[in-house]
């Protein structure tokens, strides 16, 4: 099997890789899409997929028991739980170096430059919690609602939208240039 894949692309590379990725992408793209991700980051697993599938075909390593999609979506699967896993723990980071204990270190000069997280760490951890997952991790509402385990979507919604005031309010006196 591996060796007919191997026959394929030293005869027509281009074409074969161009028919793997457009036989895989939707299921990919799929999958990606179910747990949080961009269509950007489905092309970016499945070409590394490709990649790797391609080096071990060609370099004979690579025994199929299944079809070449089926083994490229598993690759994809497997990556995007690792880059799930890097991502909360960026996130893990992200919310213990806006804690209110966190100070930023000081600049020599007179101007001080404001940290935006440190206003979001100031709203109370559910806020913080909420407003992080909308805005920086791109979850949705429903997951969000369930995440906390809020009663229906509009209670989530509503509470998004309350912390989001809070911030604002705390934020009013400032300009953009206070954080650059």
């Amino acid at each position: 099997m591996a060796t007919d894949w191997r026959h394929s692309f030293i005869t027509d590379r281009e074409k074969t890789l161009t028919r793997v990725y457009a036989q895989t992408y939707p299921m990919v793209l799929h999958f990606v899409k179910q747990h949080n991700g961009t269509p950007e980051d489905a092309q970016d697993l499945l070409q590394e997929a490709i990649i790797l599938f391609y080096e071990k075909v060609m370099h004979e390593q690579l025994v199929l028991t299944a079809s070449a999609t089926t083994y490229l979506l598993a690759i994809c699967k497997n990556k995007w739980h690792q880059e799930l896993e890097k991502r909360q723990r960026q996130a893990r980071i992200f919310l213990t170096q806006t804690s209110p204990n966190w100070e930023e270190p000081t600049i020599a000069s007179e101007q001080t430059n404001l940290d935006l997280g440190t206003f979001v760490a100031q709203l109370g951890k559910k806020c913080q919690e909420i407003l992080v997952s909308f805005y920086y991790f791109g979850h949705n509402m429903p997951q969000i609602a369930a995440q906390h385990a809020y009663r229906n979507v509009h209670t989530a919604t509503v509470q998004k939208f309350k912390c989001l005031e809070r911030l604002r309010q705390s934020l009013a006196n400032f300009t953009i240039n206070d954080f650059r």
